[in-house]
């Protein structure tokens, strides 16, 4: 795939993911989430899950990477990096349904998923999700 912008920036991106997945809340899975968001004014912001005894609240890493960004005025998300650090596997772990419409819902353009061996693939929007609801 041809990547649209610098290997530096997917870079640095996978390793904020990375880092804010430390701070994960995750007492229920240890599975924590981490995920930086590079938005079109180039600001990064980050976030980790934050499970709750009540499952269905849980929120996902990079819906608060996503929730962080709108409050802070943004209204475009170009690139979602996401990285679990305890996966027990080796297959990539790709956003739940709920995140990835949250994604279309800004217009990003590419999702980096992030291995548990720190290498990463970039994968066009369209091909994660689709069949996006969108107006």
């Amino acid at each position: 795939m041809n990547e649209k912008y610098d290997v530096k920036l997917y870079k640095k991106l996978v390793d904020m993911a990375r880092k804010a997945a430390e701070n994960a809340y995750a007492p229920y899975s240890s599975f924590r989430v981490g995920a930086a968001v590079y938005t079109d004014t180039g600001v990064i912001y980050t976030g980790c899950n934050i499970e709750n005894a009540a499952y269905p609240n849980g929120i996902c890493g990079e819906d608060v990477a996503i929730a962080k960004a709108i409050s802070e005025g943004e209204r475009k998300i170009d690139v979602v990096a996401v990285a679990c650090i305890d996966a027990k596997t080796d297959n990539s772990v790709f956003p739940c349904g709920l995140s990835r419409q949250r994604m279309a819902e800004f217009k990003v353009e590419e999702v980096v998923i992030a291995n548990i061996d720190n290498t990463y693939k970039i994968h066009k929007f369209e091909d994660v999700l689709p069949f996006a609801f969108n107006f």
